[in-house]
């Protein structure tokens, strides 16, 4: 079993006021707070202040141990937007957050240098790169100046052009050395807070998920804490030919699955149902 650890989001200087600490030994939930117009399943459902604290700490109350705010849509042929124009919608609301709620731990969904540090700067956590510093060359310096925890995703491609095709000749075999790659680059640059995301619906066919979700424990090769994003994805509703609205109940059967073979931090927008498959399986795990 991987060897999990405990990370703490503020070793930056303008955090040392905050010791806040969250622990990977046991599963734990990432809640989604997305304040985009078009995001698939939940946009523009959270842009004024107070359904974005409303929301938040419902999250919160029903488990969730990490907040992660997006103000890019990732979705397949997504507009992308730049660096500028993130900083200018979420540093409003990290400070919103970090008024109303204190005691939060934010994740920032940006796979932009300039973004990370503004909104690390600004009361931040953790960043969140769905592109493992292919998008952004500046990124990992970056990350190295701040020392905060730092998800790594794979995505083949761009989210303009990853559906298109995706190829691979052995997905499992190739994500896997995509971070091998990756997790050596971070550490020569004195980044030890790594956390891994195999990245479904990013440049993957339904089939390219499922042989990932179906071969996830080889992940814990890396010792290190493995995120897993499906809630409510393509690789769910057009299996099962649903909506996304349709898609929470194969959405905690591809936590469970997950959670199973040492997944330890599950990305959800429903985070009552996620704690639920965590309580479950953590359960039949210590019997055993």
């Amino acid at each position: 079993m991987p060897k999990y650890t405990s990370f703490k989001p503020s070793e930056t200087q303008n955090l040392k006021s905050n010791s806040s600490i969250f622990s990977t030994n046991t599963a734990i939930v990432m809640g989604i707070l997305n304040v985009t117009e078009d995001s698939f399943f939940d946009g523009g459902k959270y842009s004024n202040p107070q359904q974005i604290v409303s929301r938040c700490k419902q999250m919160l109350e029903q488990g969730a141990k990490i907040i992660d705010i997006g103000a890019q849509s990732s979705r397949p042929g997504a507009i992308l937007i730049q660096a500028e124009e993130e900083v200018l919608k979420l540093l409003p609301i990290i400070k919103l957050l970090k008024t109303e709620i204190p005691e939060i731990i934010i994740s920032i969904d940006t796979f932009w240098a300039k973004t990370a540090k503004e909104c690390i700067l600004a009361g931040a956590h953790i960043i969140n790169d769905i592109s493992a510093g292919e998008m952004d060359t500046t990124m990992y310096d970056t990350i190295a100046k701040l020392q905060v925890p730092y998800i790594i995703m794979h995505m083949q491609g761009t989210p303009q052009n990853m559906q298109s095709n995706p190829t691979y000749n052995n997905v499992v075999a190739e994500v896997i050395t995509y971070f091998d790659k990756k997790i050596k680059q971070l550490k020569a640059k004195g980044i030890q807070q790594i956390i891994i995301d195999p990245g479904f619906g990013f440049g993957k066919t339904l089939s390219h998920n499922y042989q990932l979700l179906n071969a996830l424990e080889q992940f814990n090769q890396f010792e290190i804490p493995i995120l897993i994003g499906t809630s409510r994805k393509s690789m769910i509703y057009k299996l099962l030919d649903i909506n996304p609205q349709q898609a929470l109940n194969g959405t905690s059967i591809t936590n469970t699955m997950a959670l199973q073979k040492g997944a330890s931090i599950l990305r959800v927008h429903d985070v009552k149902e996620a704690m639920e498959c965590i309580k479950i399986t953590t359960f039949a795990k210590n019997l055993s």
